[in-house]
């Protein structure tokens, strides 16, 4: 629980409070019963050289940067860099830490620049990233205005990523950001974030109309969602269904058109419904590093067609979508 207490504190004086009538318990049973090798990243976290707070900045920008890197000895960054190695794979990002690259298997800057110009203003917002994973799109808010941050995420893997960062984070930025290791279903219907951001979820989940009323239960009146998911091409009434796997993932359950997509927020009750960007995903964006050397986009199309994937589906297409509660 210690690991959370700053984020429960300013809980209690947020447009949230409610949530404390739940999330207490749902943290102790989490840390209570360590999944995996949660124990073992937490050590890690132990082990990560320090350096004089009152000298770091911070700038979120494309690539999240913690410096100077003249705080940092060349053995600071090799030891940095081993121990966080053993945090792979390292999913969303780039950051950087007094001079260490982390080069993220997905360039997340590149959905925030497609984004960032049709969400209007977050300038004193409450907003929550559900899915967030190790949370660079948390510290884009803020950049962004927000006044705090929340993330919501049940991988444990992901927890302990943003926690390295936040670490290393100032305490201007650092108390603005925050992770529970949730998914939606343990979610309250708190009505309280004005803008919610959910991206590269809705395809993972069985019901997609429950999950994006779980999301609207989230809003408070008149709040903003952002919505990023992968999509197929078609008209209002387009609606794949893959087989086993989709570009390797058996994970994926419905894939709506765009306009299919806004037809079923604007059943759910969602006002002011607009597709702002509809992109095929490039393997610039998303491809295997040094700190993601698994499979990655290139291993999940066509060698032969790269418009296709491995299973013959049409290449992975992403849109993401506004609207208001």
């Amino acid at each position: 629980m210690n690991a959370f207490t700053d984020s429960l504190q300013r809980l209690l004086h947020s447009p949230h409070h409610q949530w404390l009538e739940t999330l207490p318990r749902q943290l102790r049973e989490f840390t209570d019963n360590p999944h995996g090798h949660f124990t073992k990243w937490q050590r890690i976290l132990t082990q990560l050289p320090r350096f004089d707070a009152e000298q770091i900045q911070a700038s979120p920008g494309d690539t999240v940067t913690v410096g100077p890197a003249a705080l940092a000895s060349d053995s600071d960054r090799a030891r940095l860099r081993g121990l966080l190695m053993q945090l792979k794979p390292w999913r969303k990002g780039p950051f950087e830490l007094f001079g260490l690259p982390i080069n993220t298997e997905w360039r997340s800057d590149f959905k925030w620049q497609r984004l960032a110009d049709h969400i209007g203003s977050l300038q004193g917002q409450q907003v929550l990233d559900v899915g967030c994973g190790s949370g660079y799109h948390l510290w884009r808010m803020l950049e962004a205005g927000a006044t705090d941050a929340w993330g919501i995420d049940p991988g444990e893997l992901f927890l302990t990523q943003f926690q390295a960062i936040k670490g290393y984070m100032p305490d201007s930025l650092a108390r603005h950001a925050h992770f529970f290791p949730l998914g939606i279903e343990q979610m309250p219907p708190l009505q309280s974030f004005d803008t919610l951001f959910s991206m590269g979820v809705l395809y993972h989940r069985r019901s997609p109309l429950d999950f994006l009323q779980q999301l609207k239960n989230l809003l408070k009146p008149g709040g903003q969602l952002v919505l990023e998911t992968i999509v197929v091409e078609g008209d209002e009434n387009t609606v794949m269904i893959p087989g086993e796997r989709y570009a390797k993932m058996r994970n994926v359950w419905f894939l709506p058109s765009a306009k299919a997509l806004s037809r079923w927020l604007k059943r759910l009750g969602f006002s002011d419904v607009n597709i702002v960007d509809h992109n095929v995903t490039s393997l610039k964006e998303q491809r295997a590093t040094e700190w993601m050397p698994g499979e990655s986009l290139s291993d999940f199309l066509d060698p032969v067609n790269q418009n296709l994937t491995i299973e013959g589906y049409r290449a992975p297409i992403r849109a993401i979508l506004t609207a208001r509660r």
